[in-house]
């Protein structure tokens, strides 16, 4: 679910501006997975223009009042949620913690650093959702530890249907900025990519493996 059209355009139009997502469908990206998509996306570039963080920051603090309501913690997916999820604790003058994709191998084998209590509620703060996976190891790795979380915030989702089942399995609540039908949206209407392009992303949502097979590994 996205927060609003007024925002997610807005936040696509940034995006694309400052090339923290890059769009081509005739020279697809290979993600870490192997797929091949005709989207990359670094919303980390974001964080290097003020005025464009300082407008994600209050969207997502805005959407933490609106849709969840009061919380005592935010917690950030590591890498990327760390920044974002900072400057959201900052602003609501509350507590931060983040949470890595595993346990360390030595030291105090933390996968949550910062100071946590159970029955604490929390927001999490991730970056960018594909299918959810990793984001919702973050999750589990919080209620593991006893932290009520209401539910999470990211800047972007690509809206993937296998992401949709993975929140409602994991009941968790997942709000986004903006996310890619409004991307692709915007991009036609501002000319970055064509009707012919818009068709062939609008294909890959729709069946991402399957569109990544025609490029061959």
């Amino acid at each position: 679910m996205i927060y609003s059209v007024e925002t997610a355009e807005m936040i696509a139009r940034h995006l694309l501006e400052i090339h923290a997502i890059k769009l081509s469908p005739d020279k697809p990206f290979t993600w870490a997975s192997g797929l091949r998509s005709p989207i990359y996306c670094d919303n980390r570039i974001a964080l290097s223009f003020p005025v464009i963080r300082t407008y994600i920051r209050q969207q997502l603090v805005d959407a933490a009042a609106e849709f969840f309501g009061e919380a005592e913690l935010i917690s950030g997916v590591a890498t990327a949620g760390i920044a974002q999820g900072v400057l959201v604790a900052q602003e609501m003058g509350l507590p931060f913690s983040y949470v890595r994709s595993s346990k360390k191998s030595h030291g105090m084998t933390n996968q949550i650093e910062g100071l946590i209590h159970k029955g604490q509620s929390a927001i999490v703060v991730e970056d960018l959702v594909s299918t959810g996976k990793s984001s919702l190891s973050a999750v589990a790795a919080l209620r593991e530890a006893g932290v009520e979380v209401k539910g999470m915030l990211s800047i972007f989702t690509y809206g993937l249907a296998v992401a949709d089942e993975n929140f409602e399995k994991a009941k968790c609540k997942l709000i986004s900025l903006s996310d890619y039908n409004n991307l692709i949206k915007v991009a036609l209407e501002n000319k970055y990519i064509s009707q012919e392009d818009l068709l062939s992303l609008q294909n890959w949502r729709k069946n991402p493996g399957e569109w990544s097979e025609k490029f061959g590994k």
